[in-house]
């Protein structure tokens, strides 16, 4: 039985490792499986629909790997401002998207996303547009060499979402445990579309690690079902620090990036979700 199914990509050279992995990481790919051996490093980089497509006929783009997306005009910027080689610039396409390509390390690459979506009965979901929308940032200050790493990357992401600089306000809380009850002030005051958690918490000797971080996820679910605002949760719980440097940014994307992310995706599903049950009503 198939587990999975990727496209694999062979970097040449280390620079050239670094340059696709800082690029799918860009991107928002969720990061998974990652190894750093003496025979060789690698890293997997997970989308939210992923498969083979065999085609055949006329109006295929001229790459080795396709990547689908809803905001193909911020991404194009992404990549100019990266210095990657645009092959070709925004066109339509017949088949109803628009689509560029681009050059990242010798592999071709085409971005496209649909002006026209195929339909798809019954299916809400959501958009990486963040513009119009509000956003509050719960950060802790307890162990802050991750959580500002976390929180740049948090930022990253709302603003390559489109969401504008005045729109993003920064609480800070003295650590994770604090960080339910700020958010559920922020909710409750009306002014957030989401509020994006940010903590971390490392194992020590004691049981006063699984105590604190069994309440703060408990405390963020339960923010976000009584408030109706959605919470994106991204407070770290590791074993060591190795393990939180990697999953804020170092090795395994930044966690910090993927709340955002994710936030913006739910107010969007939220919205969708609202507008669908209105239609019904009529």
């Amino acid at each position: 039985m198939i587990k999975s199914i990727h496209r694999l990509v062979v970097a040449t050279s280390a620079e050239q490792y670094e340059a696709f992995a800082a690029l799918f990481a860009a991107l928002g790919l969720a990061a998974g499986e990652s190894w750093d051996g003496e025979r060789s490093r690698g890293a997997k980089f997970e989308a939210a629909g992923a498969g083979v497509e065999v085609g055949f006929g006329r109006g295929f783009p001229d790459a080795e790997l396709v990547i689908e997306t809803d905001d193909l005009d911020t991404l194009h910027r992404l990549l100019v401002e990266r210095g990657y080689r645009i092959l070709a610039e925004p066109a339509e396409q017949e088949w109803g998207a628009r689509l560029f390509t681009a050059e990242v390390g010798g592999l071709r690459i085409a971005f496209f996303a649909y002006t026209h979506p195929p339909p798809q009965r019954n299916v809400l979901e959501g958009e990486l547009r963040g513009a119009g929308h509000r956003f509050a940032v719960v950060v802790a200050r307890f162990n802050s060499f991750i959580t500002e790493r976390l929180l740049a990357g948090a930022l990253d992401g709302l603003r390559r979402t489109g969401v504008a600089r005045d729109a993003i306000e920064i609480i800070r809380v003295p650590g994770s445990f604090e960080i339910p009850v700020a958010a559920r002030q922020a909710a409750l005051t009306g002014r957030f579309h989401a509020i994006i958690c940010l903590g971390c918490l490392l194992r020590g000797e004691t049981a006063h690690y699984d105590v604190i971080a069994n309440e703060v996820v408990r405390g963020i679910g339960q923010s976000a079902q009584e408030s109706g605002v959605p919470h994106a949760l991204g407070v770290l719980t590791c074993d060591t620090l190795e393990q939180a440097l990697d999953r804020a940014g170092v090795k395994q994307g930044n966690k910090g990036f993927e709340a955002a992310l994710a936030a913006v995706e739910m107010v969007s599903l939220k919205e969708q979700v609202s507008r669908s049950s209105d239609s019904r009503s009529i």
